[in-house]
């Protein structure tokens, strides 16, 4: 039988301006969205590792987050 010792998944999230909106309106959106994606995962109580954090020239954002697997144990993964 196997068992999880530890598990982590690796994600890159490109928040992206919405089109239809100003141009100033659709970045604050996208900085609340990264606001309140991270907020959630607090909320979930997920264990994360932001590894970067990019504006991009248009305004959109590029998060790169090693974070929990479900729920298992993280192990070294975050440290």
């Amino acid at each position: 039988m196997k068992r999880i010792k530890a598990a982590c998944i690796c994600q890159t999230l490109h928040f992206q301006l919405k089109e239809d909106v100003d141009h100033a309106y659709a970045v604050s959106l996208v900085r609340q969205e990264v606001e309140q994606y991270k907020r959630g995962m607090d909320l979930n109580r997920t264990q994360y590792k932001i590894v970067e954090e990019t504006a991009q020239p248009d305004g959109s954002i590029l998060l790169k987050v090693i974070k929990q697997y479900n729920s298992s144990p993280v192990g070294q993964y975050l440290d």
